[in-house]
């Protein structure tokens, strides 16, 4: 009996004190007010303070049809941001010796049959593949690939099939001598995760990240039907699936699986919000990576001195650099970025894709709550 009222006192302590957090409060009218000019069904945030003082909000709906509001548990499609997870693993595998960031990815997939008709094929290094280097474009908006994608919705894809949109073609640049960012370079390191330490990369994320690291609302795209995703609106005729809702009796209008390690995760602001910190304070991995990971190379589709490292966006923001991703699926939006200079790291998602919806870009909306989370005059 005195733990359990112990207990009680405690939580209440908690709860009190989040509700007298006024940077929490401001935030929340923010949203509210940034909800309420935009045309988009909801949205939820998440922060973390410090490693471990952390709170998620929401606003909105899950579901426009029923009104149903969102909740700051809600989990939708992460889009991009998935990639931070494939290369976490990446780079553990690194400092395991498993893995050589400058060796050309012939010593990992050279053998294989298909391996000559890749663009730039032999003179491609895992690095940049990481950082977009490698001159590989993307498949995921090759015209053959999305009318084979509508067509067959429950189709299982294969890495291989996924690249072989790619065969045979000329890369635009060099390896090296460019910058192009492309889902496809991240298709071809989990090939390469799974080639050397020959299990599935789903069940690497699983034991060495999301169980690890506690992230409970985090988990793969690996089906059409993916347990609590709530409803996505990708806008009237979207090139992926045609209808603005993404989701009808339970089941995604395409296979969402395709994205694997290209993206390839269901989470939640507040996970990701922590699963940012872990990141980029070097707990997701050997922290002797870090500093590989946050050696950038200019990457000026991503905005005006904009950086790319080994799956990190950097850029220069009102409240000091920051690092994370961006991430986007037919229905789902979502940034993530942590401010180093502050340790604060926060995460959004809203389920539309149709960024004139928006109003306001996820970056800024992140970027005003820090300001406000740190005491800066907008």
């Amino acid at each position: 009996m005195r733990i359990f009222t112990r207990t009680v006192v405690v939580l209440l302590f908690v709860w009190a004190a989040h509700a007298q957090d006024p940077a929490r409060t401001k935030i929340q009218g923010q949203l509210d007010e940034w909800h309420k000019a935009g045309k988009f069904a909801g949205a939820t945030l998440g922060v973390c303070r410090n490693g471990t003082d952390c709170f998620s909000l929401a606003v909105g709906y899950s579901d426009l049809e029923s009104k149903t509001p969102m909740r700051p548990s809600d989990v939708m499609l992460a889009g991009s941001v998935g990639k931070t997870f494939a290369a976490a693993i990446a780079l553990q595998l690194v400092a395991d010796g498993k893995i050589e960031l400058d060796t050309q990815i012939e010593r990992y997939l050279g053998t294989e049959k298909w391996f000559d008709r890749l663009p730039n094929a032999r003179s491609i290094t895992v690095r940049q593949l990481m950082n977009h280097t490698s001159g590989l474009v993307r498949y995921e908006f090759n015209d053959k690939f999305l009318a084979d994608l509508k067509a067959s919705p429950d189709k299982v894809w294969r890495p291989e099939e996924l690249i072989a949109y790619l065969f045979d073609s000329k890369a635009p640049f060099e390896a090296g001598k460019g910058w192009d960012y492309s889902d496809t370079n991240y298709i071809v390191l989990g090939m390469i995760i799974e080639k050397v330490t020959g299990k599935r990369y789903y069940d690497l994320a699983r034991k060495q990240l999301l169980k690890r690291l506690k992230l409970k609302l985090t988990f793969p795209q690996d089906k059409r039907r993916l347990k609590g995703l709530v409803q996505g609106y990708a806008g009237e005729g979207n090139e992926f699936t045609g209808s603005d809702k993404v989701i009808s009796n339970g089941t995604f209008a395409i296979n969402p699986q395709f994205e694997w390690t290209g993206g390839g995760m269901v989470s939640n602001s507040g996970d990701l919000a922590r699963w940012a910190a872990d990141f980029y304070e070097g707990r997701a991995f050997d922290n002797k990576m870090l500093p590989q990971a946050l050696d950038p190379v200019s990457a000026p589709m991503l905005g005006r001195e904009a950086k790319y490292g080994l799956g990190v966006i950097i850029r220069p923001t009102a409240v000091g650099i920051s690092y994370g991703h961006s991430g986007f699926f037919p229905g789902y939006m979502t940034e993530m970025m942590y401010f180093p200079e502050h340790r604060l790291a926060l995460a959004l998602q809203v389920n539309s894709s149709v960024p004139r919806n928006l109003g306001k870009s996820p970056a800024r909306v992140l970027v005003e709550a820090a300001q406000t989370l740190i005491g800066k005059k907008q």
